[in-house]
C-alpha cells in the first residue's frame, strides 16, 4: 500500500503547529500547572476557531466531519507542544462516540457544543480508577459493566487525585448508574468501548510521537551549547549515539502510528492489532527519548526549573494511559495467536 498525507492534511498540521507555537509555548504550559484548571487560558477557544476541536464532529452539527487520519498529525503537534487540553478525550474519542452511538438527544445537545469549543467531555472506560479532565468536563462518558452512561459533571462526586503531570488533572468519580443516564448496553456497549479504546490509544500514541521528538529537539539544542573539556557535549560520540538511537525508535514508530490511523479511519478489520502495535511502539519510543534526554541534560534535567520535565512527565502519563506497552503487546500477541489458530 502506498500512503501519503494529502496537501490539506499537511496544511492543517502546519496551521495547528503555528497556533500552538504562538499560544502554547513552554512558559504557558508551565503556568498551566498553577492554574486551577491545569489548562492554558483561551487556548481551547482558539483551537475551536480553526476547527480542531470539532474536527471529528459531523458537519450537520457544526464540525468538520473528518476522521482519525485527518486528526493524527494535529495530535502529534499537540504532543510536541505538550498542550494541556483535552483533545484526546473530547475530539479523538468523545465526538466520534457520540456521533456513532449517542441518542438523538445526546447528539443534538452535545455535538454542536463540542464543535464550537463550548463543551469538554471526559472519558472513563474499563474501570479506570482516575479520569483525566473530569473536573473541567461538562459531560462524563462512563463505562459500567456492559453499559455506557452519559452524565453531566454535577451528577457525580469528583475527588482530585495526584498526577505526575501537573497540567493533566485526574479525578476519581463516584456516581450511581441508572436508566436515565444509560445510552448503550450489552453487545453494542462492548463494541463501542472497544472502538473508543482504539481511538484513545491511537491518539495517545500520536501525542507521544510529538512529545518524543520535542524532547530530542530540546536536547540537541542543549548539546550544542553545553560545553565540557572545551567542546560542545554534542560532539561526543556517546551523546550522539544516545540521541541517534532514540531518534531511530521514534522514526520506526511513526509509520506504525500512521498505519493505525488509516485503519481506524477506514474501520479496517485489523484496527485493534494496528492500534496496539502503534501504542506499544510509540510508548516505548517516547520513554526512550525521555531517558536519553534526561541523561544528556545531566543534573539540570532533573530540576523543575528546566522545561524538559514538562514533556517528560506528559510522556510518562500518556505512556501509561489507554493501556501501557505491556498491555498492548499482550493484545498484539493474542491477535496473532488467534489468526494462527483460524
Amino acid at each position: 500500500m502506498r500512503f501519503a498525507f494529502s496537501r490539506e492534511q499537511l496544511m492543517f498540521r502546519d496551521t495547528a503547529r503555528d497556533l500552538l507555537h504562538r499560544h502554547c509555548p513552554p512558559a504557558a504550559v508551565r503556568a498551566a500547572w498553577t492554574e486551577p484548571s491545569g489548562r492554558v487560558p483561551g487556548l481551547w477557544s482558539r483551537l475551536a476557531e480553526i476547527g480542531i476541536v470539532g474536527l471529528t464532529a459531523p458537519e450537520a452539527h457544526g464540525g468538520l466531519g473528518m476522521n482519525d487520519l485527518d486528526l493524527v498529525l494535529v495530535l502529534e503537534e499537540a504532543g510536541r507542544a505538550a498542550a494541556p487540553e483535552p483533545l484526546l478525550e473530547t475530539t479523538a474519542v468523545a465526538a466520534p462516540l457520540l456521533r456513532d452511538a449517542g441518542t438523538p438527544a445526546l447528539r443534538e445537545t452535545w455535538l454542536p457544543r463540542i464543535a464550537a469549543g463550548e463543551a469538554v467531555v471526559a472519558i472513563g472506560l474499563l474501570g479506570a480508577p482516575h479520569v483525566a479532565f473530569a473536573a473541567e468536563a461538562d459531560l462524563l462518558l462512563l463505562h459500567h459493566g456492559d453499559e455506557l452512561h452519559a452524565l453531566e459533571r454535577g451528577a457525580a462526586e469528583l475527588t482530585p487525585q495526584p498526577s505526575v503531570d501537573g497540567s493533566r488533572r485526574l479525578c476519581s468519580i463516584a456516581w450511581t448508574p441508572g436508566a436515565a443516564t444509560r445510552f448503550a448496553a450489552g453487545e453494542e456497549a462492548r463494541r463501542l468501548v472497544a472502538r473508543a479504546l482504539d481511538r484513545g490509544a491511537l491518539a495517545a500514541a500520536a501525542e507521544l510521537l510529538g512529545l518524543g521528538r520535542r524532547m530530542l529537539d530540546v536536547t540537541v539544542e542543549y548539546a550544542l551549547v553545553r560545553h565540557q573539556f572545551g567542546k560542545p557535549i554534542g560532539s561526543f560520540q556517546a551523546v550522539k549515539h544516545h540521541l541517534a538511537n532514540a531518534l531511530v525508535r521514534l522514526e520506526l514508530a511513526r509509520p506504525v502510528v500512521y498505519r493505525a490511523a488509516w485503519s481506524c479511519a477506514h474501520d479496517a478489520a485489523e484496527t485493534p492489532l494496528h492500534v496496539s502495535m502503534a501504542k506499544a511502539q510509540a510508548s516505548e519510543a517516547a520513554l526512550g527519548a525521555a531517558r536519553a534526554a534526561l541523561q544528556c541534560h545531566g543534573a539540570i534535567g532533573y530540576t523543575v526549573e528546566h522545561d524538559l520535565h514538562l514533556w517528560m512527565k506528559r510522556a510518562w502519563a500518556l505512556a501509561a494511559a489507554w493501556g501501557d506497552a505491556a498491555f498492548h503487546r499482550a493484545r498484539v500477541g493474542a491477535a496473532v495467536l488467534d489468526r494462527g489458530a483460524a
